[in-house]
């Protein structure tokens, strides 16, 4: 797949050069998000809203409730309801081919963000955070912030088959052998055990409870975002853990940050909703008006960081949404 790596200059040109399509009837904007349970998903809906609403678009929206029929039924019904431009987050990076196609063959651009579609889906692009390169480099970071110590890792996952948690966990484990084997010239690690936390603070928390019963012995708590993992410092904190090293493969989540500026949370990877939903409706208002040449990259990613208390002052918003 053909993907550009999208940096700051390019994104305020993405900002800048959509705004002011000629009114709301020219066009209609749908954002069908497969879930809103946790803040980065309201977050990366209301940004994808404003961004809309600032182009003079009519902007229409829906929660899958992580239900993959709900999620099919919801963009059905923006197709048959008129708009021209929809922004989709997917439950399922299968099971949302054909409603993608079912809408580009009537006419919608349609530009996935996010959560990733298969390559077969007909779409103007996809737009979300490199996944493994975040990874990538918490797992440097892990590797040097636990060296000469044991790595037994208890792991909080999103959802089964998302292709994104994949892409995370396993660019963390990249970085994670990478920084061992540069370090001590060896590489070894332990995950305990896997639960799934759907990607929430309150699903996370129970997950954490079951595996830290089976896994007293865990040293570090990875989970595939920040909401996950913070609902496993809960656990951590009921059962007395507080010696466990607690981060997340990406996110950025406002609470997160401030733990890691307190030294209480170890570190996270950017994935900036705001950017990423901005970006997705930017290259759809520009698909629609035809700006779009045929060498398009099917896929934008975002630039990729690891934040830790060396750095979090250059991203914590105290009043951010997300």
């Amino acid at each position: 797949m053909k993907k550009t790596l999208l940096g700051s200059s390019l994104a305020a040109a993405l900002l800048a050069g959509t705004m002011g399509m000629a009114s709301a009837a020219d066009c209609k904007i749908g954002v069908a998000m497969y879930t809103l349970s946790a803040p980065y998903f309201a977050a990366q809906q209301a940004a994808a809203i404003d961004q809309g609403k600032k182009a003079g678009c009519e902007v229409t929206t829906s929660d899958g409730q992580n239900d993959m029929g709900k999620q099919i039924s919801d963009v059905e019904d923006m197709v048959a309801k008129g708009v021209n431009l929809l922004i989709l987050n997917p439950r399922d990076p299968e099971g949302l081919v054909g409603a993608a196609n079912a809408a580009s063959a009537a006419g919608v651009k349609v530009v996935v963000m996010d959560s990733s579609i298969n390559t077969k889906a007909n779409i103007v692009t996809q737009v979300r955070s490199s996944n493994d390169q975040n990874g990538f480099l918490v797992g440097q970071w892990l590797a040097k912030k636990m060296q000469g110590k044991p790595v037994k890792i208890i792991l909080l996952s999103g959802s089964q088959g998302n292709e994104v948690g994949r892409d995370r966990r396993l660019g963390v484990f990249r970085g994670l052998v990478e920084g061992q084997l540069v370090n001590d010239g060896k590489a070894s690690f332990e995950v305990l055990g896997q639960g799934w936390g759907n990607w929430a603070t309150e699903d996370g928390l129970k997950a954490a409870e079951d595996l830290l019963q089976a896994h007293p012995d865990v040293t570090v708590l990875l989970a595939e975002n920040d909401s996950m993992a913070l609902g496993g410092m809960k656990a951590l904190q009921a059962a007395g853990k507080n010696d466990v090293l607690v981060l997340a493969a990406a996110d950025g989540q406002k609470e997160a940050l401030a733990l890691i500026k307190e030294g209480k949370y170890g570190a996270t990877g950017l994935n900036d909703p705001d950017l990423v939903a901005r970006t997705a409706v930017d290259i759809g208002l520009k698909a629609l008006k035809g700006e779009l040449g045929a060498d398009t990259p099917k896929l934008e990613l975002t630039t990729p960081a690891v934040i830790t208390q060396e750095n979090v002052d250059k991203y914590y918003k105290k009043d951010a949404v997300f």
